[in-house]
């Protein structure tokens, strides 16, 4: 599964990092959830750009969206519970993607390597390294 900024720097440099690491997959194996699709589609929105909201659109023709669905939600609380215990929370949504990824069993592709790594038994890979 992708992060959103994993996401952003397919659509910034289509023959990057990003880009030889997805076609590396077979093809739309590579999932971005559901809310990291919401963070792209409010960026575009936020600057009024049609140009953006058509480099998503392309973006997602070649990934599969996941959709958020039950055990997220447990995956969400426990890691929740668990980082506001320990004094490290992170974002809110970064939590959600987190949690999809726990929940789903896939590693997160992701250039936050710093927050996500706070997450028991989440795998995060840097796709930019």
């Amino acid at each position: 599964m992708v992060d959103t900024n994993i996401a952003s720097h397919f659509m910034r440099y289509p023959e990057g990092k990003t880009a030889q690491r997805m076609r590396s997959q077979s093809v739309r194996s590579v999932g971005i959830s559901i809310i990291a699709v919401s963070e792209l589609r409010f960026g575009a929105a936020k600057i009024g750009s049609a140009r953006l909201h058509d480099q998503i659109e392309w973006v997602l023709t070649r990934m599969t969206v996941l959709a958020l669905d039950a055990p997220v939600d447990a995956a969400y609380a426990d890691i929740r519970a668990y980082l506001e215990r320990q004094g490290t929370p992170i974002g809110a949504n970064d939590l959600l993607i987190a949690a999809h990824a726990l929940a789903l069993d896939l590693p997160l592709a992701t250039d936050n390597i710093r927050e996500f790594s706070r997450v028991p038994g989440l795998r995060v890979e840097n796709w930019l390294d």
